[in-house]
């Protein structure tokens, strides 16, 4: 073998020698080069595999947050319907109130009024009587041109205006 190789111009003696060079080469280029950059490329890796799942994390919680967000709207409208049905019944009841207390207070100005005219019209007929009887005590009297007592003055009155 020793002249296998000598005729084609190897010399195993710097062969070996480079060999052993080249695995001393190898072996500080692993553990000073390839490992470091092997140890970036990964954390790289894992920083990215990290940003990707904390980006999918935080698509998920925001599409939770829409869902919520939707949620709480769809209540507040719910809640802000209920109101306004709720503002209108009473309107509604206050409205029938309103009505109900005028009708009572219109009932009670016509009561009074009617009172007010009934008694107007006593006072009205109470003040007619009287003129009547002054007139016909003045007329008797002319007629009978002495004056009779007022016993009598009453009676014939009386009597006249019934």
């Amino acid at each position: 073998m020793n002249e296998l190789l000598t005729s084609l111009g190897i010399d195993w003696r710097l062969f070996s020698a480079q060999l052993i060079n080249f695995a001393i080469l190898l072996l500080v280029l692993y553990k000073f080069a390839y490992k470091p950059v092997l140890k970036i490329l990964d954390d790289r890796s894992q920083k990215i595999e990290k940003g990707l799942a904390d980006a999918e994390e935080s698509g998920k919680k925001l599409k939770e947050i829409e869902e919520k967000e939707r949620e709480v709207l769809a209540q507040a409208k719910k809640e802000a319907k209920e109101i306004v049905e709720k503002a209108q019944e009473q309107a509604q009841i206050n409205r029938e109130e309103l009505v109900k207390t005028a009708q009572e207070e219109s009932e009670k100005i016509i009561q009074k009024a009617k009172k007010v005219a009934e008694e107007e019209k006593k006072k009205m007929v109470a003040e007619v009587k009287s003129e009547i009887s002054v007139l016909v005590a003045t007329a008797v009297e002319k007629i009978i041109d002495e004056k009779i007592d007022e016993k009598k003055d009453a009676q014939i009155i009386n009597e006249v205006i019934s």
